[in-house]
């Protein structure tokens, strides 16, 4: 976690008894936008929010799929959107701060003229993890070797263009070392081809690797976060391995359409960052290995500017670009 998002977990508001207010801000159903499939960990974070804003941003708070397009189909539907407070969009980072270099001018969507930033709702990092097809690999720097030894390292992400697949990148190059990017779909098939050895290493979400870690199915390397995680204390960070350009995480965050009323952003802002510290939501947020985080509007716009600028030279130099 980077130290914007350490700062405003520590300047987050403390937890209320209760988000109710007597009257929210918007009279009628609101809808939070998910460009991803119900029971996926983005609809799972959105519908624990819907329950937290029930009544204190809208009466009624329901969550509304729009899946297609490796998740811009949701930020497309935000350009139509009334700026009443009745739309919200959760999306992950790579949406807003990877897809305008990979998809340059076929991206239907500008994130700084379509959408207003509030605030990110969790971050998490990524974790770099070998199972049995990668024997004796018990650092990165073994992992280093073992690539070495053989002519390169094929790793596995839960998707082409996610962050997990431009992490293995920033790997191959900081190491000097050969690397091929092979895309999953999804989290689950890839782990599933490392527990069976069919590939040795995989970048991916740290929450989906955490029970075979524990287990001993597989082994966690190193992740991406800045410091060692509490839950995880015998997982080492990139720093710690040698490689501080691996640190970084990614977010869900929340936005409103393009040019929200600032009274609306400052409520739901507000909002926001006590439902992060709720004494039910958080621990529910942590058990996924996320950790809350809570920025104010201006924050979080200029947090998604700098990752932007970060993403964008990797990227480029990935020579990676999408077919769709």
């Amino acid at each position: 976690m980077n130290h914007l998002a350490r700062r405003a977990l520590l300047a987050a508001p403390l937890a209320a008894p209760s988000l109710a207010r007597a009257q929210p801000p918007v009279a009628r159903t609101a809808r939070i936008l998910v460009g991803f499939p119900a029971g996926g960990t983005v609809d799972v974070v959105a519908r624990m929010l819907a329950e937290k804003l029930r009544g204190a941003w809208a009466p009624q708070v329901v969550v509304e799929q729009r899946v297609g397009a490796a998740g811009r189909l949701a930020i497309e539907a935000m350009q139509q959107a009334e700026n009443d407070g009745t739309t919200l969009l959760i999306t992950p980072a790579s949406m807003v701060t990877i897809y305008p270099h990979l998809y340059g001018e076929r991206l239907r969507y500008v994130p700084a003229r379509d959408l207003t930033p509030v605030s990110p709702v969790v971050v998490y990092p990524f974790g770099l993890a070998v199972g049995p097809g990668a024997p004796g690999v018990n650092t990165v720097a073994d992992l280093v070797a073992f690539a070495r030894q053989r002519g390169g390292l094929n790793y596995a992400s839960p998707a082409a263009g996610s962050m997990p697949h431009f992490a293995g990148v920033v790997l191959g190059q900081a190491a000097g070392i050969e690397v091929t990017h092979v895309p999953y779909r999804g989290a689950a098939p890839a782990i599933a081809d490392l527990l069976g050895g069919q590939i040795a290493a995989s970048f991916n979400v740290i929450g989906d690797q955490t029970e075979h870690h524990r287990a001993g199915r597989l082994r966690m390397l190193a992740h991406t976060n800045a410091t060692r995680l509490p839950r995880l204390p015998d997982v080492p960070t990139f720093i710690e391995a040698g490689f501080p350009q691996l640190s970084f995480d990614e977010w869900f965050g929340i936005f409103l359409p393009a040019r929200a009323p600032a009274g609306l952003v400052a409520a739901l802002n507000g909002l926001l960052g006590q439902a992060g510290q709720d004494p039910e939501l958080k621990p529910r947020f942590e058990e996924r290995e996320f950790i809350p985080a809570h920025l104010g509007a201006d924050a979080f716009a200029s947090r998604i500017e700098a990752e932007t600028r970060r993403w964008g030279p990797i990227v480029r130099d990935s020579g990676f670009r999408p077919e769709e």
